[in-house]
């Protein structure tokens, strides 16, 4: 082969002789050490734990002193954000999934709001930001559910249910983007919505109206907000394993029909949804607004031919 030839194809056949080859086995030695090393540090740093996405932010998470909500608020924490645990009747149990929090290193606030009340909305911003010195991310997790025949559902039902999941959500929503209006800063706002924004739900009409509705207020306000640098998306769980559902868990009948129509077979765990929440928190998602992240299992779309 000619000189031309090895200078063009000299990453192919790397003996290739172009001047006087060096074979001294002290440098080939080192060269060889010094690869090893860096070799060394990738596969030391291949097992160090990524980088926190969420420092130096604060989340409020509402309804997060049990169930998803508190899944939600310690894995938050764990992504480094400071939380605002938002309980309405549990001070106790807030203060637990606080404790949880101080104990990852983080700063955490209990403060206690009932969401259908929109001065105790307001009020539950404004404390969550003197407290910990701004809001970053809102999580409107918080929920109820009222299960009755259309006929029986009485205004007080009716109220307590839209209250809780629409109106809180829409009058906390509009506090938080205040607060970061007068920061002129983004931030991310999460509903936790369901997946019965989409499919219908016997005997608990209020609450598909409810996530329904949610559905379209996010849509509304991806539009309104993003000139502000302020994205908002849903989550809509499927069957989710937590103590609300008690009763199922412990009824093998029903489990046995419920995990039949969904094809990972398998109820959901608070942390499949917590680990949707920090995703959409995150920098990852800085892209993604207006939309739903179904956490299902497959169930949503699990239709057979009958």
């Amino acid at each position: 082969m000619g000189k031309l030839a090895c200078q063009q194809f000299s990453f192919l056949f790397p003996k290739c002789n172009l001047g006087k080859r060096d074979d001294n086995p002290i440098k080939l030695s080192l060269a060889h050490d010094k690869s090893a090393g860096i070799a060394d540090r990738h596969i030391s740093n291949h097992h160090e734990r990524p980088p926190m996405k969420l420092s130096g932010k604060v989340a409020l998470v509402t309804g997060s002193s049990q169930g998803i909500g508190a899944a939600i608020a310690v894995r938050l924490a764990q992504e480094g954000a400071d939380i605002v645990v938002n309980y309405h009747s549990h001070p106790g149990e807030a203060d637990a999934v606080k404790a949880q929090i101080v104990a990852l290193g983080r700063r955490a606030v209990a403060v206690g709001a009932d969401l259908g009340a929109v001065a105790s909305v307001n009020q539950l911003i404004a404390d969550g930001a003197a407290a910990l010195g701004q809001i970053d991310i809102l999580v409107n997790n918080a929920g109820v559910e009222k299960n009755a025949p259309f006929w029986d559902v009485t205004e007080h039902d009716y109220d307590f249910v839209l209250n809780t999941n629409l109106k809180g959500p829409f009058f906390a929503t509009q506090a938080f983007v205040k607060h970061l209006q007068s920061r002129k800063a983004p931030g991310k706002i999460i509903n936790i919505s369901s997946v019965h924004e989409d499919l219908p739900f016997p005997h608990f009409t209020a609450y598909c109206a409810s996530k329904g509705g949610l559905k379209m207020m996010t849509r509304n306000l991806s539009i309104e907000l993003a000139p502000l640098g302020i994205t908002i998306n849903n989550i809509a769980p499927g069957a989710i394993e937590t103590p609300i559902n008690t009763a199922l868990l412990n009824d093998p009948v029903k489990l046995k029909a419920l995990l039949e129509n969904i094809p990972l077979n398998r109820l959901g765990k608070p942390a499949d949804v917590s680990s949707a929440v920090a995703f959409l928190a995150s920098s990852d998602a800085d892209y993604i607004t207006g939309t739903t992240l179904v956490v299902d299992g497959g169930l949503t779309w699990n239709y057979s031919e009958q």
